[in-house]
């Protein structure tokens, strides 16, 4: 059940149009997630705040920005983010197989992707702690310090977007995920 209704830019808060508008241009229409936020300026501008910063200063691919955005929205179990991921993971090259194992928490065929997936249902799943191991493997497959320090941002995004699906109850509006 939606609890928090979405708006448009005709009804949202002066505060938060230009941010929702800001978001349809990216993504080409209103998503609901992005509408139902608007309906606090401080809650869709604190996500685009995020979303620019590391747009403009993120270091990382589509693919690996898209596994690490399916591996918390699976370790999280939200399917509104697992549907819009799946759809943006086509769009940046990765495999059905690559996008189910990366939710479900499965070894991904890429090695280098593999271990940004661990660290990151990791980080998820522990409230941010990640074993050494885990964040030795990934600078083994040759991750940089600098890039699992924006891994770290890339998380707490999606938790961000998770969390806000979950307690405004998002309608979904695309396509489902397939079955994991």
């Amino acid at each position: 059940m939606q609890r928090i209704p979405a708006v448009t830019t005709r009804t949202a808060p002066q505060a938060s149009t230009a941010a929702l508008t800001a978001m349809s241009r990216r993504t080409g229409r209103t998503m609901a997630i992005h509408a139902t936020m608007a309906s606090s300026p401080a809650v869709i501008n604190a996500y685009t705040g995020l979303v620019g910063a590391l747009g403009e200063h993120g270091t990382l691919d589509a693919a690996t920005r898209e596994t690490i955005a399916l591996t918390v929205a699976g370790a999280n179990d939200c399917d509104y983010c697992e549907a819009a991921h799946t759809a943006a993971g086509r769009r940046a090259g990765l495999s059905e197989e690559q996008m189910v194992a990366a939710r479900t928490g499965q070894r991904l065929d890429d090695p280098r992707l593999g271990t940004i997936a661990d660290l990151a249902r990791e980080a998820t799943t522990s409230a941010g702690h990640v074993q050494d191991a885990t964040w030795e493997a990934a600078l083994a497959a040759g991750w940089t310090e600098e890039q699992l320090t924006e891994t770290f941002t890339h998380v707490m995004a999606n938790v961000f977007t998770n969390y806000f699906n979950h307690y405004a109850g998002t309608e979904i509006d695309l396509p489902a995920a397939p079955a994991a």
